[in-house]
């Protein structure tokens, strides 16, 4: 289960989050909606680098949520950037 305290350090703000302890870097996410996860060039693990904002997007970003195999990605709105 994704922990908000734990957010990846280049997640955008927002409602959706990479947990940087979680990811496993197996890429999924970005098989599922590129548009919205990102590789980190400093540790591999995946990122959100922009929130979809659109009920389209936001579908698409919770299709990537359902695929990750380790639960890494979190939606929900957190104080924690």
């Amino acid at each position: 289960m994704p922990d908000p305290t734990q957010r990846h350090p280049e997640n955008v703000h927002g409602q959706f989050y990479v947990d940087s302890e979680e990811c496993i870097a197996c890429t999924r996410c970005f098989e599922e909606a590129s548009e919205f996860f990102r590789e980190s060039e400093e540790d591999g693990s995946a990122f959100v680098h922009t929130q979809p904002k659109t009920a389209d997007e936001i579908a698409r970003a919770e299709e990537a949520l359902d695929e990750c195999p380790v639960e890494a990605i979190g939606q929900g709105e957190s104080s924690i950037s």
